[in-house]
């Protein structure tokens, strides 16, 4: 529950999701295809889209630069894996997918312009002052003020505000075109009705499940048959023993840096707080505890009097001198504060759902009452709140040291490795390690998957060192505790294996290819002794499959053996009680079933549901059509060559 009330993610997620144009281009294939061509205007433009097919003739087309694109890759790349941040080959595989996303994204609002659909600055102002981001950049109908809102903006995305509000317009754009194609989809009461009562029907079955690792472990081939399979797909095998490199190098911890690092004076401690301060304000904040009686959604009105009355006996209880944290234990619904008493720290405002929000910083201190929200009834207690203040440099002061030491450290390392760096290029690794009292190792031939057994962490080292030649100067890489610097001495090309070398490889391959047919006509078999035999258990038993009962599952269930049942067999759900399937194939097994029993929801529940299911339907229409009508306008772009992507963008190895 502490997880549904904080609603941190969800208003970030509202208020930023636009700058990568996330709601719109999702909805279009991710990397294209061809989409390229020869001739972007220059080395700062990663593309060029040309709105007509007269705009080519005038060169007015809208550029994307190559400053935008690296700028939101290393955003995307620092928030999602921020330990590839520094590969030069992934941030260049990552500038791709986001120039394309880009590219799609201009094509896009190329083609809202045509339409007359468009955004203005009251439109963006209007977003801003409207639900989550209204309560993130408003608070009680405040605005937080230029300052707070550009450092907002910079901290999370190391964006502009100019540029994060263009970002919003355009997808405000965006989506006005989507509303616009998507205007005519219609769902009909027939068809939500249908949708409804297929999700809601769940079925229970016995079925009979053929394991394909049994099947596995019953083929022994000859050494013949291995050779001969070893032979015959000898093309398979040309480079299966992959790329293998040695590669010599020193490494140097930060205790070997020269003179060590230096303690931040008093005078740069209070720089950094005087530059920094408004990462040192706290804003107002409540400390709360609760005790949650959950509803479930589109509850009854009996389920959900039920649970008010039971909050309100757990109130009253309170009220008269019971320990709070012992009913919470006793009673609360929330896992993940019942077993703590209830207690869910402090919270910012507008990090709660609005309910509980408003509770926790109107209530007075000490008061408990009843707040509904939309996951039942809570008995929220009031413990504390402090109000919004700045941190003083004495509160702060360990923090800044410690921030000022790393920065120290990283500076003094990284000019450590500069310095070995050089004079290795100048006068080799063995003399450059033995003039600074290091040691040159080589390692034994390493993959690119491979490991450094003695560097905490050879990941960096290894991918530098299978982008470069053995004719390169030494170079550096960090080593999770320092840096080394590397040459890399040979090169073992990938290559054929011998077959005993490779025997083992060899008759795994021979087995995995053996076994879907074998595991098919087993399972084929299986199903038709059950039907002759009209018992499934009986069958099963004469061919050693493993005999099971499912649970009451519907479409999303999940069965041992077979996984999501709506996928993988969703026959079984026009099936009649007492039938037996034809043979399902769950991938790793076979399986046979028989269908024991069948529940369809009743009238009233469809009745009930109907709008509800209306809508995601018509939500999936909406979405189905937009990428359609997208992919539709991006294929045009292609075929009359509207788009010109400059050609050293295209490669993670351009300029090489």
């Amino acid at each position: 529950m502490i997880r549904f009330l904080q609603q941190d993610n969800r208003v970030v997620k509202a208020l930023f999701v636009v700058i990568i144009a996330a709601a719109s281009v999702s909805m279009v294939v991710y990397l294209i295809p061809g989409l390229t061509g020869q001739g972007a205007a220059s080395a700062g433009t990663y593309a060029v889209v040309y709105p007509h097919w007269y705009s080519k003739f005038f060169s007015s087309g809208d550029a994307i630069s190559q400053d935008k694109v690296s700028a939101q890759a290393r955003q995307q790349l620092q928030q999602r894996n921020p330990q590839y941040a520094s590969n030069p080959m992934i941030v260049s595989l990552f500038e791709q997918q986001v120039g394309q996303q880009l590219v799609q994204q201009q094509i896009l609002l190329a083609e809202a312009a045509k339409l007359g659909i468009s955004a203005n600055s009251n439109d963006v102002a209007q977003f801003l002052h409207e639900g989550q981001a209204g309560q993130v950049l408003f608070p009680n109908g405040k605005f937080i003020g230029q300052d707070q809102y550009a450092a907002l903006i910079s901290t999370r995305f190391d964006m502009s505000v100019a540029d994060f509000e263009e970002s919003v317009r355009h997808d405000i754009t965006i989506q006005r075109l989507r509303a616009y194609v998507t205007a005519g989809q219609t769902v009909s009461e027939k068809e939500a009705r249908e949708q409804y009562l297929k999700g809601g029907t769940k079925i229970k079955f016995d079925y009979a499940v053929i394991s394909g690792d049994d099947i596995r472990k019953s083929i022994n081939p000859t050494d013949a048959e291995l050779e001969a399979f070893f032979k015959k797909n000898a093309a398979r095998y040309a480079n299966a023993v992959p790329e293998e490199r040695t590669i010599s190098y020193f490494a140097f911890t930060p205790n070997d840096v020269p003179g060590g690092v230096q303690q931040p004076t008093q005078q740069e401690i209070e720089a950094y707080y005087n530059a920094h301060k408004s990462e040192y304000s706290v804003p107002e904040q409540a400390k709360s505890r609760h005790i949650l009686i959950q509803v479930p959604q589109g509850a009854d009105a009996k389920t959900d009097a039920a649970a008010k009355a039971k909050a309100q006996d757990i109130l009253s209880q309170i009220q008269k001198g019971a320990n709070f944290a012992d009913l919470a234990k006793k009673y609360s619904d929330d896992p993940g504060s019942k077993d703590t008493g209830g207690e869910l720290g402090f919270a910012q405002r507008g990090h709660m759902v609005p309910e509980f929000d408003q509770a926790i910083f109107s209530q007075k201190i000490g008061d408990t009452k009843i707040v509904k929200t939309q996951y039942g009834y809570h008995i929220v207690q009031v413990e504390e709140r402090t109000a919004a203040h700045s941190q003083t440099l004495a509160e702060v002061m360990p923090t800044i040291q410690a921030t000022l030491m790393r920065q120290k450290s990283t500076a003094a390392q990284d000019a450590y490795a500069r310095t070995l760096t050089s004079e290795a290029i100048k006068n080799g690794l063995d003399k450059t390690a033995a003039a600074h009292h290091l040691q040159v190792v080589t390692t034994p031939p390493v993959s690119a998957s491979g490991v450094i057994p003695a560097l905490p962490d050879g990941s960096q080292l290894i991918s530098h060192a299978f982008a470069a030649k053995t004719s390169d100067p030494p170079q550096s890489a960090p080593t999770g505790e320092g840096y080394a610097v590397f040459q890399v001495q040979s090169v073992i090309p990938a290559h054929a294996p011998t077959f005993s070398d490779w025997k083992s490889h060899v008759a795994d391959d021979y087995r995995n290819e053996q076994v879907p047919a074998l595991l098919s006509q087993k399972t084929a078999e299986l199903a038709a002794k059950a039907k002759a035999e009209n018992d499934l258990a009986k069958a099963a038993k004469e061919m050693g499959a493993s005999f099971k009962t499912s649970d009451l599952v519907d479409q999303t269930g999940q069965v041992p053996d077979m996984g999501a049942v709506g996928q993988v067999a969703p026959q079984l759900f026009e099936m009649a009680p007492g039938s037996i399937s034809g043979p399902i194939n769950a991938g790793r097994t076979g399986v046979v079933a028989k269908l024991i029993d069948k529940q369809q929801p009743s009238d009233a529940d469809i009745a009930k549901n109907l709008d509800q299911v209306r809508d995601q339907i018509l939500e999936q229409k909406r979405q189905e059509a937009f990428e359609i009508f997208a992919n539709n306008i991006i294929t045009e772009y292609k075929k009359d060559n509207r788009v010109r992507i400059n050609a050293k963008s295209q490669s993670p190895l351009a300029g090489e």
